[in-house]
C-alpha cells in the first residue's frame, strides 16, 4: 500500500510539472502475463509509461501480474481481479460466448509478425515432413496462420507432429533443446534465434496479412460506471502509438526497446525495419480496432470448429464508444 501511495504522489507531482492537473489520478489494474510486458508486442504499453501518457491523462496503472498463460486473462478479469486485460481477441470471443462480461474497448496489437524459426539443417518447408512443430493451442490465431503457411508451401496437417505450448519462452526452449524442428516466434525472440544460427522459412503475415490479435478488453458493466477513465485510458494508449511511429523518435523507440527486452541494438533495429519499412500493420495507428480483422479471426474460429455456424458478428465483441469519445475511431 505503501508503495502504492508513492507512485500515486510521483504520478500527481509529474502531472503538475506538465500542467496538465486532473482533479485526482485515477488507478487502473491492467491485467498482463509477466513475459508479454518484456516483449516489443508491449512497446506502446512501455512507451505511455515512460513518457508519461497515461500519467498526463490523471491515470496511474497498476501492473497486476496474471500467471498460468493468456488464456488465464479473461478469467482474472471476469472475476474483478483487475479492470483491464491484455488479451488474444479468441480467449475474449471464447470467453463472451460463455458468457463473460468482457468487451474489447482497444487495439494493443493489429496483425503480428510470427517468424516460422527451424534448426539449421532445415532448408525449405518439404524438410519439414515428420518433423515436430510447436504451437499454441489448435484454435489461436498463431497456430491457425502457422499451419496456413505451411499449407501454403505444400504441408498438409498429417505432414508433421505438433506439440502444444502456452507461450513464446517455452517453444523457443523447445527448439533450442532440438525437441521441436520449428517453431512461430515474435520479435525480438526470432532475431536472437537467427543471429545465433537458426532459420526462418517464411511469416505469418505471408499466409494471412490481417486481422485483430491483441485486445484491451473490459467488463461491460465497469466500463459504464468508469467511462472517463477509459476515455483518458484509450487517449494515452493513441499517444503512445502515434510516437512510436513517428520517423524522429526512432532511435528514442529503440532505446525504450533495448530497455525493455534486452535485446541488442542491432536486433531493435531490425524490429522496427520489419515493423515500418515497409508499414505492415502489427501496430494499430492509434488504438482503432480493425473490425474486419475481428471477422478473419471469427472465419478462423469457424474453421477450426471451435464456433459452429451461423458465426457471429464481430461488433458483438466490441464496444467502440470509448475509441470514439476520443475522436479514434
Amino acid at each position: 500500500m505503501k508503495n502504492k501511495m508513492l507512485a500515486v504522489l510521483a504520478a500527481l507531482i509529474l502531472l503538475a510539472s506538465m500542467g496538465h492537473v486532473h482533479a485526482q489520478t485515477t488507478t487502473l489494474r491492467y491485467g498482463q502475463i509477466p513475459s508479454t510486458i518484456k516483449s516489443v508486442s508491449a512497446l506502446h504499453f512501455n512507451i505511455a509509461q515512460r513518457k508519461g501518457l497515461f500519467v498526463r491523462e490523471g491515470i496511474y496503472v497498476e501492473m497486476i501480474s496474471i500467471d498460468g498463460g493468456a488464456a488465464n486473462m479473461m478469467t482474472a478479469l471476469d472475476r474483478g481481479a483487475v479492470d483491464i486485460t491484455r488479451t488474444a481477441s479468441f480467449f475474449l470471443i471464447q470467453a463472451a460466448l460463455k458468457g463473460s462480461d468482457g468487451v474489447a474497448i482497444a487495439s494493443e496489437t493489429a496483425t503480428p509478425i510470427y517468424s516460422l524459426i527451424v534448426k539449421p539443417e532445415i532448408k525449405s518447408f518439404a524438410d519439414l515432413k515428420g518433423k515436430v512443430v510447436g504451437l499454441t493451442n489448435a484454435v489461436s490465431t498463431i497456430s491457425v496462420s502457422m499451419r496456413k503457411l505451411l499449407a501454403l508451401n505444400g504441408l498438409r496437417n498429417s505432414d508433421y507432429r505438433v506439440i502444444e505450448f502456452v507461450g513464446t519462452p517455452e517453444r523457443s526452449e523447445c527448439l533450442r533443446k532440438s525437441e521441436c524442428d520449428a517453431v512461430p516466434l515474435g520479435q525480438p525472440e526470432d532475431f536472437i534465434l537467427l543471429k545465433q544460427g537458426y532459420q526462418r522459412l517464411g511469416i505469418s503475415n505471408d499466409a494471412v496479412p490481417n486481422f485483430q490479435f491483441i485486445v484491451s478488453a473490459v467488463r461491460r458493466s465497469w466500463a459504464s460506471a468508469s467511462r472517463d477513465s477509459l476515455i483518458r485510458y484509450v487517449r494515452a494508449l493513441a499517444a503512445a502509438f502515434r510516437l512510436m511511429r513517428e520517423p524522429a523518435n526512432r532511435e528514442e523507440v529503440m532505446k525504450i526497446i533495448l530497455d525493455t527486452t534486452g535485446s541488442s541494438e542491432e536486433i531493435a533495429r531490425q524490429t522496427l525495419a520489419l515493423y515500418f519499412e515497409p508499414e505492415r500493420g502489427v501496430f494499430p495507428k492509434q488504438g482503432e480496432l480493425d473490425l474486419k480483422g475481428l471477422d478473419q479471426v471469427i472465419q478462423f474460429m469457424g474453421e477450426t470448429g471451435d464456433l459452429k455456424p451461423p458465426l457471429p458478428s464481430a461488433e458483438r465483441f466490441v464496444d467502440l464508444q470509448y475509441l470514439r469519445a476520443a475522436g479514434l475511431q
